[in-house]
């Protein structure tokens, strides 16, 4: 799970960098301006990154409790 959420976190921050960079979505001009291929993989990205945040959170929590142990 943790690795599809990275891929779709890097899918997403491309098509943002393109976006940004040259004013061009890699996912409109392959799936087309709403197409229902779109919205979904628009979603799952948005997913991908929501589950980073809990990744984020995790690890912290898995670095102090590791650091407790040691004192």
């Amino acid at each position: 799970m943790n690795i599809v959420a990275l891929i779709l976190m890097i899918v997403g921050a491309l098509n943002w960098l393109l976006v940004g960079l040259f004013n061009f979505n890699l996912v409109t001009w392959i799936f087309g301006v709403g197409s229902v291929i779109t919205t979904i993989l628009y979603i799952l990205v948005g997913l991908g990154g929501i589950w980073g945040i809990v990744m984020l959170f995790q690890r912290n929590v898995r670095k102090t409790s590791f650091m407790q142990d040691d004192a």
